[in-house]
């Protein structure tokens, strides 16, 4: 397996390494240390159906619905996030870490591309861990022991959900989750500190008001996704991605109106953030 870096903050395609095919244990254990070293690693050329799409997120983890959207007949665990010629709106279209309004977010996501629009449509990550790090010294005292409040139904988010709900939406689903989680997070795996805000989901502060909780949230959703903390992913056909949902935020950029993007995704079972 040769791993080649695309951004000096994050990113790396992993060539030499055929997902058609169960992996070995080896092979499951450097594509494990890829990802927590990249935070979000890249398969090319990688045409998988549904069932080998499944075994391998189950070689990485647990997978799990997603709340909001229907999965593919017989996998409820794969969605399918699409945006139609007639479309405006993208599928998660803002700087988002997934379902952090869940008590146990994900600890990963996975998406396979089937149809790309023939320029556009890109995806940009950005590293957690920079954003952390390089904030001063009093700016972390002020975060340590501060929480966030994630909800699902932020406006600007739930924009972006409107058209997969109106034909994939899941019946009954409650209209929104919401749950409070540490501004930054232990990463269980390195130990390394993250960032835990995002401007799709996090509306305000445990224990602050509204007024006091704005500015504080504002500078840090817009320190958080610098440039430099930053890579972009140019999606071909048959292209994976899989991505650390605790220390990564990604944004799926929405230039190419008029036309098709249809992708798979699996997101991967986490733990409650501390």
């Amino acid at each position: 397996m040769k791993i080649q870096r695309i951004a000096g903050a994050l990113g790396a395609e992993l060539h030499g390494v055929d997902l058609t095919q169960p992996m070995s244990t080896d092979v499951q254990q450097a594509v494990r240390a890829a990802l927590l070293e990249h935070l979000v690693i890249f398969f090319r050329d990688q045409h998988l159906s549904t069932e080998q799409f499944m075994r391998f997120a189950q070689a990485m983890g647990t997978p799990v619905e997603y709340p909001f959207v229907k999965g593919l007949d017989g996998f409820p665990c794969v969605i399918e996030v699409k945006k139609l010629e007639h479309e405006k709106n993208n599928f998660g279209g803002i700087w988002h870490s997934d379902t952090t309004y869940l008590e146990q977010p994900p600890m990963g996501s996975m998406l396979l591309a089937h149809e790309i629009p023939p320029y556009g449509g890109d995806t940009l990550f950005a590293n957690q861990y920079l954003a952390w790090d390089t904030l001063s010294d009093t700016m972390k005292s002020l975060l340590h022991g501060l929480k966030g409040i994630s909800s699902s139904a932020k406006a600007d988010v739930s924009k972006t959900r409107e058209d997969r709900l109106k034909t994939d939406g899941k019946e009954g689903a409650p209209k929104n989750y919401t749950h409070a989680h540490p501004l930054v997070r232990t990463h269980p795996e390195t130990g390394r500190k993250a960032l835990y805000v995002n401007v799709a989901h996090t509306s305000g502060i445990v224990g602050m008001t509204d007024e006091e909780s704005a500015p504080l949230l504002k500078f840090l959703f817009e320190h958080q996704v610098k440039a430099e903390f930053t890579c972009r992913f140019v999606w071909r056909p048959h292209s994976l991605a899989f991505w650390d949902n605790r220390c990564t935020q990604h944004n799926p950029v929405n230039d190419y109106h008029g036309f098709k993007r249809v992708m798979h995704r699996i997101t991967l079972a986490g733990d409650t953030p501390v």
